[in-house]
């Protein structure tokens, strides 16, 4: 089943259960897959890894609100942000420990034989194409920097 058509069966349900915040994050959801089909002009259905990266987004996006709201007190606005990130973490692949992270990151240094800092961008690229969807991109980068230095 394709995420647009899971979405619109969670949209459903929370419209029967009348949970505002799971209906407000399921909309945004269909909101972005619908700009990001409609993006190129034509109305084709965009790939897995384009969905995984637009639920990132949409996380990431929430996290940053919610860290801001909450370093200004304002807890009545962070709270929904925080539940709406478990809502969309529902629809992405399981996340890896920092430690299965760091594990793949020191193959990839290994078989490439980086050394030093001038190397991380040919990691990163390696390290994004093979744990997409299953890591942040700000954990890679912070360990990949650690290994690297």
């Amino acid at each position: 089943m394709s995420l647009s058509t899971q979405i619109m069966e969670e949209i459903k349900t929370a419209m029967r259960a009348k949970d505002t915040i799971a209906l407000e994050a399921l909309r945004a959801i269909k909101s972005e897959i619908l700009l990001a089909q409609t993006a190129t002009g034509s109305k084709e259905e965009i790939t897995a890894e384009e969905e995984i990266k637009l639920l990132q987004k949409l996380v990431k996006t929430r996290k940053d609100s919610a860290k801001i709201f909450t370093e200004q007190n304002r807890l009545d606005l962070a709270e929904p942000e925080l539940a709406q990130i478990a809502v969309i973490e529902k629809f992405l692949p399981a996340q890896l420990s920092e430690a299965e992270v760091e594990a793949v990151i020191a193959k990839i240094i290994a078989e490439t034989g980086a050394t030093g800092i001038a190397a991380m961008g040919k990691v990163m690229g390696l390290a994004a194409a093979q744990l997409g969807g299953t890591a942040e991109g700000k954990t890679i980068s912070t360990i990949v920097k650690k290994l690297l230095t």
